[in-house]
């Protein structure tokens, strides 16, 4: 019986379907365990594919593929290094299940079943897997381990088997994806399972964007008595040494590094960074392109391009018409020397007039009104396309959730793009986080130090600037009151009564209520982007495009 352990947890970045790259990662991070005198390495659930699999893991092929990479890798573990907990879908009498394969000896010694499958939010595990029994402990170098597959951590029964059965540490590896308030729900959640089981627990969650879902890393370890024994970074790929003791009260993990956890608008900025670079690189553009306007929604995503990517990489495109202001030009022009990326002007007052010209037989005798506003939205859509096509970058969109909610933007026009870091961000967070960026940067940022937008952007009344003297408040209620009223409809879910209560006109929510529902179809034609929150369109709330119900009734 051994009564010392050093375990290596792996808070590694996968790439979703790359397993010949993810096993070359998984054995890079052995490597380095094994040097440092790791008995265990754990992985997060699912990396040799990648986690969430979708539909994509009921492939025959994608299984057999993931299935041969754990045999390759178990022949690995005959060096006598450390021995290996990684996370696999695994096909067994017909079932598939979300497991985890230990491999020691040369060869597969165990695989545990996720028992507690979710099926709410952005989870449909029960879609494509099958619950697997409760799991006992495995014995793993001579210590009783039990291991809890993410999910199983938020109900009391699997750990609670566990620990029944003689389990003495609880290692838990994760896919927990990020929203604002998700890091105190883990470790509530671990607090409770180690006060009920008096089990030491650490857990481990992978680092990465995939698609619109970002994974915060930030993983840890509470030892029985609660105390913190290791933090990880959020946002950062790391691998972290730890020594285990046991004790008279069981075993205990000495004391490792305690990371500075970003919060606030640090928290939410890196969540943006890391969804962005990771949606680029992994889908292989070279870089994107994005209308640069001088207001402030344009300078903020272009401000996490540049920290995601580095400027050499971000293409800005100031698109002029008319109704530009001089301080518009200006203010694009600054904000792109401040970021140090390529700038260009692509006036559009030509191609306006080309349209309006072909239509004037079609229009006569109708007056102007949005229809003339959205074309000029789409000649800019259409041009940053081209650039796209040509020259290869992706285009970033840069509408907010505020506008997003209310249907406050144009199909094939500023919508025309593929991804959107702000779709989850309210246009008041939009204000908030470019003071902060002026203020401050990551430690993994690409870009430069300092300002990065103009004051003027963020002072300056927002404006599409689609006709003379245009301001966004012609259209919609002060951001203030759309923002808290859209909280209520759309974060909380509240009543139009409730919503009412809250202190807001009943007129004003009525409005709003049915802009919100009436603007499903755009926002189901809309780019993904960074889901920051706990309820963003198209991951979380799922609602239907053909939809007659109003709350709020006359």
């Amino acid at each position: 019986m051994t009564d010392t352990l050093r375990i290596a947890f792996a808070q590694l970045n996968p790439t979703m379907g790359d397993i010949t790259g993810n096993l070359a990662k998984a054995r890079n991070a052995r490597a380095a365990a094994a040097e440092a005198g790791a008995q265990i390495i754990l992985y997060p659930e699912l990396f040799i594919t990648g986690y969430p699999p979708e539909d994509l893991v009921l492939k025959p092929a994608f299984q057999d593929d993931a299935r041969e990479a754990i045999g390759k890798f178990a022949k690995d573990t005959a060096d006598g290094g450390p021995a290996v907990l990684i996370g696999t879908p695994w096909k067994e009498d017909g079932k598939l299940y979300n497991a985890l394969a230990v491999l020691d000896e040369g060869r597969i010694t165990a695989i545990t079943r996720k028992v507690d499958l979710p099926n709410y939010g952005v989870f449909d595990e029960k879609r494509v897997f099958v619950p697997g029994p409760l799991p006992g402990p495995l014995n793993i170098r001579g210590v009783r381990i039990g291991v809890p597959i993410c999910e199983d951590i938020w109900t009391p029964d699997v750990v609670e088997c566990i620990a029944e059965t003689g389990g003495e540490i609880l290692l838990v590896p994760n896919g927990s994806p990020f929203d604002a308030g998700k890091r105190d729900v883990r470790l509530n959640h671990a607090v409770s399972r180690v006060s009920e089981s008096g089990l030491p627990l650490a857990y481990l969650n992978q680092v990465c964007g995939q698609d619109e879902l970002v994974f915060d890393g930030a993983s840890f370890v509470l030892n029985a008595d609660h105390t913190l024994a290791l933090q990880m970074p959020a946002f950062i790929e790391e691998l972290a040494i730890t020594d285990w003791v046991r004790t008279p009260e069981g075993w205990r993990c000495l004391q490792g590094p305690i990371a500075q956890v970003e919060e606030g608008h640090a928290n939410v900025y890196g969540a943006m960074v890391l969804g962005l670079k990771d949606y680029v690189n992994k889908n292989r553009f070279p870089g994107v392109v994005l209308g640069l306007s001088g207001g402030i929604d344009s300078a903020l995503s272009a401000a996490v391009a540049v920290d995601a990517l580095g400027p050499d990489r971000v293409r800005c495109v100031m698109l002029p018409s008319r109704y530009t202001s001089r301080d518009s030009l200006e203010d694009a022009e600054a904000c792109a020397k401040l970021l140090g990326v390529h700038y260009e002007t692509v006036p559009i007052e030509g191609a306006v007039e080309a349209f309006t010209g072909a239509l004037s037989e079609t229009f006569a005798g109708k007056r102007a009104d949005t229809t003339e506003e959205n074309i000029q939205s789409r000649i800019r859509g259409v041009i940053l396309m081209a650039i796209s096509n040509k020259f290869g970058p992706m285009v970033l969109t840069t509408g907010n959730k505020s506008e997003m909610s209310v249907g406050y933007a144009t199909l094939y026009g500023d919508m025309c793009g593929g991804y959107n870091v702000l779709k989850d961000i309210y246009k008041t967070d939009v204000f908030k986080l470019a003071h902060w960026r002026n203020q401050n940067m990551l430690k993994a940022s690409l870009g430069p130090e300092g300002r990065v937008i103009p004051e003027r952007i963020i002072t300056k009344p927002p404006s599409a600037e689609l006709r003379e003297d245009q301001k966004d408040q012609d259209s919609l209620p002060p951001y203030e009151i759309l923002d808290g009223i859209l909280n209520c409809l759309v974060e909380e879910e509240l009543s139009f009564e409730e919503t009412c209560a809250r202190g807001y006109h009943p007129a004003t929510v009525k409005r709003i209520e049915q802009l919100l529902y009436v603007s499903e179809y755009k926002r189901r034609q809309a780019p993904p982007g960074v889901k920051v929150s706990a309820r963003n369109f198209g991951r979380d709330r799922r609602y239907p495009i053909t939809n007659a119900f109003r709350d709020a009734r006359d």
